[in-house]
């Protein structure tokens, strides 16, 4: 019998580990190399050929890290352990490759970025570049025991979001990484310039922005609270411009353009957006977001104009700025449907139309 024969795998030599694709590794993934707490620790001694980016996570060269480095150095830090021992990043089916290279796409538990680096990821024009970020903000749940440290600052949520995969990389949505980049500005600049981006540049609706700024509290800020007045005028304009191009893309009968409706010599009944007289169909485009405490208010009104002109005999189509942007086909058909349908209806009450 031979006692030449290794009983386990010879760990590849240090040098060899930096040789792949992300020269980025936690503590649990040097120890499955076979690499020990102590040669870890000699490697990243001052001058020498690592470095600890953030507690347990070691950049595999000594020059400064890249944007792509230091985004993955965060998630490796902020993700959540697996209780298979498997190292953060690393899922339990999928073991450290051969040659130190990681799996395309790491699975972070429980982490995502957020914040302007999000936004950076997501092609913000008007959020800074990943170079220029001293710090990376990390989302995890509320009652994860992680400190801000190094790069990393650690946000915290009740809840989750569906992570968004950009680059091999999980991102907060649109809407929550804004308000965690607004947490952050005190800018108003800033802040109107990346709230106007979000919706002119498509990104997502006005209403998902100020629902996320809500609950984030962030609305008792007076810079805040001018951003998003823009930002509701900017949705309301797209929102607008969409309404105008599915009418006539879809041929639909021309109405009058944003008028307001009143009984003759009576009292005002509200505006809408358009009208068809003919056949006493009023539609009105539901751009509003408001703040909370508002909300219960400006819904019973609006709900009270709506009864109001149904019980007159007038029919009301609701858009919203989503819908029209989605499915503006299907938005039309409904249209044509309450247009169509007028002549099986009783005539209408005698309204005044007024330009607003």
């Amino acid at each position: 019998m031979t006692h030449n024969i290794p009983l386990s795998p010879r760990p590849r030599p240090l040098h060899a580990l930096a040789d792949g694709r992300r020269r980025l590794m936690t503590a649990a993934q040097l120890r499955a190399h076979g690499v020990s707490a102590a040669e870890t620790s000699e490697q990243c001694r001052p001058g020498g050929p690592w470095q600890q980016l953030l507690p347990n996570v070691v950049l595999l060269h000594p020059g400064p890290p890249t944007s792509d480095e230091r985004l993955h150095a965060v998630l490796l830090y902020a993700a959540r352990e697996r209780t298979s021992g498997t190292a953060p990043g690393v899922p339990a089916s999928v073991p450290v490759q051969p040659g130190g290279e990681h799996p395309p796409v790491p699975a972070y538990a429980e982490a995502m970025i957020t914040g302007l680096a999000a936004l950076t990821l997501h092609g913000f024009s008007a959020a800074p570049p990943l170079s220029a970020l001293e710090l990376i903000d990390v989302l995890v749940p509320r009652l994860r025991r992680l400190r801000t440290t190094g790069c990393a600052r650690v946000v915290r949520t009740t809840a989750l979001p569906t992570a968004v995969e950009l680059t091999g990389v999980p991102v907060a949505p649109v809407a929550r990484a804004l308000a965690d980049a607004v947490a952050e500005l005190t800018d108003p600049g800033t802040v109107r310039r990346l709230l106007t981006e979000a919706v002119r540049g498509g990104h997502c609706e006005p209403a998902a922005v100020v629902r996320e700024l809500n609950r984030a509290r962030l609305l008792s800020r007076p810079h805040v609270v001018d951003a998003v007045d823009s930002l509701v005028a900017e949705g309301r304009a797209l929102a607008e411009q969409r309404l105008y191009r599915m009418v006539r893309e879809y041929a639909l009968p021309e109405p009058v353009w944003n008028v307001g409706l009143r009984l003759p010599g009576g009292p005002h009944l509200g505006g809408v957006d358009a009208f068809w007289p003919e056949q006493a169909v009023a539609l009105e485009l539901d751009t509003r977001a408001h703040r909370q405490q508002e909300d219960d208010a400006a819904r019973a009104e609006h709900t009270r104009k709506r009864e109001h002109l149904e019980r007159l005999g007038i029919t009301v189509v609701h858009l919203t700025p989503r819908k029209l942007r989605d499915c503006p086909e299907h938005e039309a058909a409904v249209v044509r449907t309450a247009l169509m349908a007028a002549g099986d209806r009783e005539p209408a009450a005698y309204v005044v139309v007024l330009p607003r």
